[in-house]
């Protein structure tokens, strides 16, 4: 099946590709078909994913996936959460987003937090009955980045029974555990029912 994935981002189109392939699904990132982003107004991930999904289905006609995740960190009343990519404001960028959590933590004990994604797929932009699927990965955020892989706040989201953060995961290995892959995990088994 051919959709629209309603993202420009090559690092989570690769996550998605991966865990979607075996589906034999084909990935079309709505970039590739001229359609620009979605506006993300709303206050949560459910709404942002169903906005991005039925904004890149109306545009190219197909059936689209669309993902709004984040990390919500507990002693900042799970901030940054839907601004996670855009936390250091405009324009976007991880290191800077990082810069900013490390800094607001910077004398916080409590450093307990989770990664949350809503995934969203669509037949068709006015699909009455959208197949909505999430996950959450829990884990804690270091004062120093560790591990060179994953992107985002990889780095610094320490997961404790493994020692590692998800920046030091293999890629077979995060989309095994974390919040995307639990998302679309959920979504497929979902989908095969009858969605």
């Amino acid at each position: 099946m051919k959709l629209v994935l309603a993202s420009n981002n090559s690092k989570k189109l690769r996550e998605l590709d991966a865990i979607l392939a075996p589906l034999g699904w084909q990935l079309v990132p709505q970039g590739e078909l001229g359609i620009p982003e979605a506006e993300e107004p709303h206050v949560t991930f459910v709404e942002n994913a169903l906005a991005k999904a039925r904004h890149a289905s109306r545009m190219s006609g197909l059936p689209a996936l669309a993902d709004d995740s984040g990390l919500c960190v507990d002693a900042l009343g799970g901030q940054p959460g839907v601004s996670s990519a855009r936390y250091a404001g405009e324009p976007k960028s991880d290191a800077r987003n990082n810069a900013k959590l490390l800094d607001a933590l910077a004398d916080c004990p409590q450093r307990s937090a989770r990664f949350v994604s809503l995934i969203v797929f669509v037949r068709h932009a006015d699909d009455p009955r959208p197949v909505i699927a999430e996950g959450e990965w829990h884990g804690e955020i270091l004062a120093a980045p560790r591990g060179d892989d994953g992107f985002g706040y990889d780095p610094l989201f320490y997961i404790a029974e493994l020692a590692q953060t998800a920046a030091e995961l293999t890629a077979a290995e995060k989309n095994r555990r974390s919040h995307r892959g639990q998302a679309l995990a959920r979504l497929v088994e979902r989908l095969r029912m009858g969605g």
